[in-house]
């Protein structure tokens, strides 16, 4: 039977040891009560320590004073393992010192997980992840040198078929924050943004023997309708109420709690952007690739569209009149409308319907998606690419490895080189290649592979590299140049800047 009760003393719930699962996405719907509950139980009594957390997509709220930071600092937390960690800015630092364990899988092989987990099956078989950094035989999810468990992540054979097989340290503690508890202690997440993982980790904590602990913003007593409970009170045992900060109408609207019409998709966007993102004006080249990227959608298309530069593809797909013809998805559950991006990415404006972000999963990794749109750090003369680390930084695969896996176009999105790059054009549409950056894009030898080329032509997938300059396929052989802008010099701005060859020939588009 579940009770009320505050932060703190839900939190002296939890044991040196415990592995806890936090329910979140990147930088929303943190519990954030539970988790500064925590560290002030941790700064007072240094417990409880040697924990284990574990989290599909991250838990941060991109401020390294709030949160889960403090106390991750402060020595409480042995090992995480997270798909993401760029919404936690001092843990992502701190990893690569080696403070603690730090492991990184892909976004949904750790919800698959966390859902077989919760069935009492110990793990779960992905081929997402094969030939990738993940991948045992080549890196491994280990992030920093003391990051050697190897029982994370290994190769199995299924009736001849080679598969990854991931699994988890057995859940003891779910971490939530929902919307709402009614009289039976039912958990309803209306004015959330999604659902995340809840109910499969709370199955999972309750499977082991564990406890639920769930932050709301209020009690109600009208019991929830039972299509809304999304997590049943039988499974909680600690509920914490604490009242919401109040909300920017934008930031409502993401809920879905009233009709937001495809007509009125860029006037919230624009509100949501002068609310959340003060981010500086997209570049020339970001728009020339966003632009020339767009054209691979059709009609009908399923889609999903990464973060930074790939943005720029929703922009002239509007501009084209072809948003209205696909649906757009986002990794954290919601289908059909338009994905927010900066702090509040993972929320939609105008979503169609917000599902478990397993259940997405599903979908991703079966094939489901027509095209994507992915962004790129490093892509080598193969075609694989680095999109999660770069020099002395990592943020993680998120949901990047699940998307490109199997969806049957796959679009990235990079500059050919950065750091300086100067780009202008014509009225006309001439480009001109004003200064080169400093950092190439493509490179003899990548950092970490996101991407595995290799696999991609063994799927049968087209893959395509659109620069600010030209576009590159992938063939059996390696990349292929396909398309040169109006007013880019072939020889001097393109070939003689690659430190491998590529192939041209016949089809070359100039």
């Amino acid at each position: 039977m579940y009770r009320i009760m505050t932060a703190d003393e839900a939190i002296s719930l939890i044991r040196d040891g415990d592995c806890i699962c936090v329910n979140s996405f990147v930088g929303i719907e943190n519990p954030v009560e539970l988790h500064e509950a925590l560290e002030r139980r941790y700064q007072q009594t240094h417990s409880p320590k040697h924990l284990t957390i574990v989290s599909s997509a991250g838990f941060g709220v991109w401020d390294e004073n709030r949160n889960a930071e403090g106390y991750i600092r402060a020595g409480a937390v042995d090992r995480l393992i997270c798909g993401h960690f760029g919404a936690m800015p001092s843990t992502k630092k701190i990893i690569l010192e080696n403070r603690f364990e730090a492991y990184n899988l892909p976004l949904g092989c750790i919800s698959h997980a966390i859902r077989a987990q919760a069935g009492g099956i110990p793990g779960a078989l992905s081929k997402v992840g094969l030939d990738i950094f993940v991948d045992p035989r080549r890196e491994g999810p280990g992030i920093n040198q003391i990051s050697t468990d190897s029982s994370l992540v290994k190769i199995a054979v299924v009736d001849g078929e080679e598969f990854l097989y991931y699994k988890l340290p057995r859940i003891t503690v779910a971490l939530i924050k929902g919307t709402a508890a009614d009289r039976r202690g039912n958990i309803s997440f209306d004015d959330m943004y999604m659902s995340g993982d809840a109910l499969s980790i709370c199955q999972a904590a309750k499977s082991n023997n564990g406890i639920v602990i769930v932050q709301v913003d209020r009690i109600v007593d009208m019991p929830a309708r039972p299509r809304n409970a999304i997590i049943p009170g039988c499974l909680v045992d600690a509920i914490v109420v604490q009242e919401p900060e109040a909300r920017d109408e934008a930031l409502t609207a993401l809920t879905g709690s009233f009709e937001i019409r495809y007509e009125e998709w860029d006037e919230w966007t624009g509100r949501l952007e002068a609310l959340t993102s003060g981010q500086k004006p997209r570049s020339l080249a970001s728009h020339i690739i966003g632009e020339r990227a767009s054209r691979e959608l059709r009609k009908e298309d399923i889609v999903n569209i990464g973060i930074g530069i790939p943005e720029m593809v929703s922009q002239y797909a509007r501009r084209s009149g072809m948003l209205d013809h696909i649906t757009l998805t986002v990794e954290s559950g919601g289908i059909g409308g338009f994905p927010a991006s900066g702090p509040v990415f993972g929320a939609m404006i105008g979503a169609a319907s917000v599902y478990d972000m397993a259940n997405q999963f599903d979908l991703y990794n079966s094939g489901g998606l027509d095209i994507c749109f992915m962004g790129a750090l490093e892509v080598d003369r193969y075609g694989n690419v680095n999109a999660h680390r770069g020099p002395g930084a990592y943020a993680g695969i998120g949901g990047f490895a699940n998307i490109t896996a199997q969806t049957s176009t796959v679009v990235f999105c990079l500059t050919f080189n950065t750091k300086g790059l100067a780009v202008s054009r014509d009225e006309d549409g001439t480009i001109t290649i004003d200064h080169n950056g400093s950092v190439p894009k493509f490179v003899d030898e990548l950092q970490s592979v996101s991407f595995s080329a290799r696999k991609a032509i063994a799927n049968g997938q087209k893959v395509l590299y659109v620069t600010e300059r030209c576009v590159f396929i992938l063939t059996a052989r390696g990349l292929k140049l396909l398309e040169v802008y109006p007013g880019v010099d072939v020889e001097r701005d393109i070939l003689s800047l690659l430190p491998f060859p590529v192939e041209t020939g016949a089809g070359l588009t100039v």
